[in-house]
């Protein structure tokens, strides 16, 4: 599964596609299922793949990151000035003539991932307690400064550079059930599993038992979410190929280039590659649920504000699946002698079996 899960997701992200063109009232049946402006098909997907990630979480050593003021005030940086700044410029540089495009990727480029970023976070043996509380720090912020940053960068930043202004209202409440059932169901989950099954079974039974088990079903959402999502637009997004394209192009230069700025700074401020790897992803991925959720409630289903929310997954998630092996592929040359780099990590471990078996033979 883990082998091929690019080819898995592309299939996925097509199967969606051609389901949401030729099934017909598919997305108004998906539509239809939802609950406080919550999708529920999607929010099931959503936690079925984030519970087993956040279940590997070991909670009792968060306080390591929790202490490392480098860490978060790099992320922070990051994640609110730098993300939110660098998605106006694109969208105002490829989309001047696009109003409801160029408004849609601003609300995306201001929802902070706090979902999809463990699935590669965790691909890419990046440092889960990390991962864990940077997300938790990116839920907080978004309760409290995501309408204020909205009214910034579609009003009064547009008004002082001369350009033109968006008028939007965005639901506190609509905000917090997003972080509440994307986040807050699935992290309880996976810290109330963890902490009973220690208890009951020991850290032994619970990671080489217990997580192996349970540990295929993040995928299972991944892919089953994926579907969802593209064939809720499928039609939108294979009717107007050209929109779809101009869109496409500057979210993949942000998800690209957010990834690699976060990446290299996060090793010049002396971070090691796991925590290098938790930065980066948590820095270039957004909250697309939320994005979606907003663009629907403030400009309407049908709207280019919405179809810009929709078309954000369609480019990051290949996007970020090919930037795993990126992270990957710059761990082994920018961390030569770094523990927590997959293939050294292995390479020790095989050191320490082989001089083990000497010693047994001697």
């Amino acid at each position: 599964m883990d082998r091929w899960l690019a080819v898995w997701i592309l299939l996925a992200m097509g199967a969606g596609l051609l389901l949401g063109r030729f099934v017909p009232g598919l997305n108004t049946i998906l539509d239809s299922m939802t609950i406080g402006g919550i999708s529920i098909p999607i929010a099931v997907g959503l936690l079925v793949m984030m519970y087993p990630v956040l279940a590997k979480v070991r909670y009792n050593e968060t306080q390591r990151v929790t202490g490392d003021r480098k860490l978060l005030i790099l992320s922070l940086v990051l994640n609110w000035v730098l993300g939110p700044l660098f998605m106006f410029v694109l969208a105002w540089v490829f989309l001047p003539d696009l109003p409801e495009f160029r408004t849609g990727l601003i609300i995306v480029g201001l929802a902070r991932c706090i979902a999809m970023v463990f699935i590669w976070n965790d691909m890419a043996c990046g440092d889960r307690e990390a991962a864990a509380v940077l997300v938790a720090i990116n839920s907080v912020f978004q309760v409290v400064a995501y309408g204020a940053l909205g009214w910034f960068y579609l009003q009064a930043l547009p008004s002082w550079l001369g350009l033109e202004t968006t008028s939007a209202e965005f639901s506190i409440t609509a905000i917090v059930v997003s972080v509440l059932v994307f986040l807050g169901i699935p992290l309880l989950a996976g810290f109330l599993t963890r902490t009973l099954g220690e208890k009951a079974k020991g850290r032994h039974w619970y990671e080489e038992t217990f997580l192996p088990k349970i540990g295929p079903w993040s995928l299972y959402g991944l892919l089953f979410t994926i579907v969802l999502l593209f064939s809720f637009q499928g039609e939108a997004i294979t009717s107007q190929p050209l929109d779809v394209a101009r869109m496409a192009v500057p979210l993949l230069l942000y998800f690209v280039l957010m990834f690699l700025v976060s990446f290299f700074v996060s090793k010049m401020v002396g971070l090691n590659y796991a925590k290098t790897t938790s930065v980066a992803f948590t820095a270039s991925g957004n909250n697309f649920e939320l994005a979606i959720a907003v663009a629907i409630g403030t400009f309407g289903v049908t709207s280019g504000q919405a179809l810009a929310g929709v078309v954000g997954p369609l480019i990051e998630v290949p996007v970020l699946v090919g930037l795993v092996y990126v992270a990957l592929w710059l761990g082994r040359r920018l961390f030569p002698q770094d523990p927590t780099v997959p293939t050294i990590r292995k390479a020790q471990d095989t050191d320490a079996v082989d001089t083990a078996a000497t010693t047994t033979e001697v």
